[in-house]
């Protein structure tokens, strides 16, 4: 079965309270959690082992394999979509992230290969690419951030996104997920992030 934006409605307040109105989720290819967290300039022997609870409650980010990927939880930050720690930390891989901040509704949405730029959501610009014409057109003022490649492996589902009428919603509110799905690979579920454990700690100066 193909998935639909409307499939991740079950991340919200009521299931996930103090991480679905303020939370970031960041995917990382290649890497283990131990050698992500040292991207992010923090020592693994300063982490701890938390469950979801501990994570939310600390408000900070923890770290989960999952397969090849690295699964990077954040509460009331956002790490994950900031520009100066992410595109490093794409370095030789490939990088997702999502972002939503319920009090100021904020959404962010991050494609990143190895330093570049391939696709994004920015709050109060929109999508960088959009289907025109049945074609995946740049929507944003050229910048050298950007891959020159185009995103073609996101057409079908921006065209499903489109026709399901959330192009113009917030990706939190499902097309977040959708996209990240079909970029890495991971379902994102309930269980997943409530019956892992996370490799937690806290990026010098984010507080």
């Amino acid at each position: 079965m193909i998935a639909t934006p409307d499939d991740y409605s079950w991340f919200s307040p009521e299931r996930f309270p103090g991480l679905a109105d303020a939370y970031c989720f960041t995917y990382v290819r290649g890497l283990t959690p131990e050698e992500v967290v040292t991207r992010l300039g923090v020592r693994v022997e300063d982490c701890s082992r938390v469950t979801l609870d501990g994570l939310i409650r600390r408000q900070t980010f923890g770290a989960v394999a999952v397969g090849d990927w690295v699964l990077l939880v954040e509460a009331c930050s956002g790490l994950g979509v900031t520009e100066e720690i992410i595109m490093p930390l794409s370095a030789g891989t490939r990088l997702v992230s999502h972002f939503y901040l319920d009090v100021d509704d904020m959404d962010y949405f991050y494609w990143i290969d190895d330093g570049k730029i391939r696709f994004e959501f920015a709050h109060e610009e929109g999508y960088s690419h959009w289907i025109k014409d049945g074609k995946i057109e740049f929507m944003f003022r050229p910048h050298e951030s950007y891959s020159e490649e185009k995103p073609d492996e996101l057409a079908e589902i921006l065209e499903r996104i489109d026709s399901a009428g959330h192009a113009v919603a917030g990706p939190h509110v499902g097309p977040a997920f959708l996209l990240a799905e079909r970029l890495t690979g991971i379902t994102m579920t309930p269980r997943l992030l409530e019956e892992s454990t996370y490799l937690c700690g806290v990026v010098p100066g984010s507080r």
